[in-house]
């Protein structure tokens, strides 16, 4: 069973910069970050393929960073320039297909446990 185990979450002021970190017990062609903000659907923020391509949400293009360590069978996402809107919790997700990061699809087969980002004014 493919386990992923997220960290980096936290409160930050606006304006701030967090980064996320998430391990994977294996390592999987397709990882993206998705978020869930309370009362709001699921979305989909950034995704990376096998080979290295990725993809980006209209409302973080800018101003997040996908990237991935493969040595180390990590995945991260560097947040900048934050916005209260961008509170949620964030997930990090896995899928051995790549075509789910080619077409920023929204159901993936692992995921993690979230981590909490909280962006006060």
């Amino acid at each position: 069973q493919v386990q992923l185990v997220e960290s980096g979450g936290g409160s930050v002021q606006a304006g701030g910069s967090l980064r996320l970190s998430c391990v994977v017990s294996e390592n999987i062609n397709c990882m993206a970050w998705f978020r869930q903000a309370p009362g709001k659907e699921r979305e989909g923020v950034a995704w990376i393929s096998g080979g290295g391509g990725t993809n980006y949400a209209a409302s973080v293009k800018g101003r997040f960073t996908i990237s991935k360590d493969n040595a180390k069978n990590s995945l991260h996402l560097q947040m900048n320039n934050l916005k209260p809107e961008d509170t949620a919790m964030y997930y990090c997700a896995a899928d051995p297909e790549n075509k789910r990061c080619w077409y920023m699809l929204r159901e993936f087969t692992y995921e993690g446990q979230g981590t909490q980002v909280t962006v006060f004014a």
